[in-house]
């Protein structure tokens, strides 16, 4: 698999899991019947891109890769401080839309660094995008 391709999709899937134990870890606090069904929506929906980036991942050899260790220990003492102080659905809200923003800065800076990725690899890339774009949205109706 070419680096830029690899990069990409390693980026995608590590991003994916990240947002799926940002998910997690919130769920415990949800007690908006509405609110959790949209969690678990979109759970679904980074679990298929993230299975579709470790498929093509495989395809051609490669390892998927956990997301950083630093980065996962500093989103969850920031998620359960954030939650200690406010449990309710507006808090979950903002710190989900928080997620998809950085997710968002960080697949769209590794597309653009990669851009001879295969079109493949783009296109997943684009409609994980478009996806934390969606959840940003639809997380509104909470705030």
């Amino acid at each position: 698999m070419e680096a830029q391709s690899r990069k990409l999709l390693e980026e995608c899937n590590s991003g994916c899991k990240m947002a799926v134990n940002s998910m997690n870890q919130v769920g415990e606090y949800v007690t908006d019947k509405k609110l959790n069904a949209v969690l678990a929506d979109y759970k679904q929906k980074h679990e298929a891109l993230q299975r579709e980036s470790a498929r093509l991942l495989h395809a051609d050899g490669e390892k998927e890769k956990q997301p950083g260790a630093m980065a996962s220990a500093f989103s969850w003492m920031t998620t359960e401080m954030k939650m200690m102080l406010n449990d309710d659905s507006n808090q979950v809200a903002k710190l989900m839309m928080d997620g998809c923003n950085m997710g968002i800065q960080s697949i769209s800076e590794c597309e653009n660094q990669c851009p001879d990725a295969s079109p493949e690899s783009r296109s997943l890339a684009r409609r994980l995008v478009q996806t934390e774009q969606n959840f940003m949205q639809e997380m509104q109706q909470f705030l």
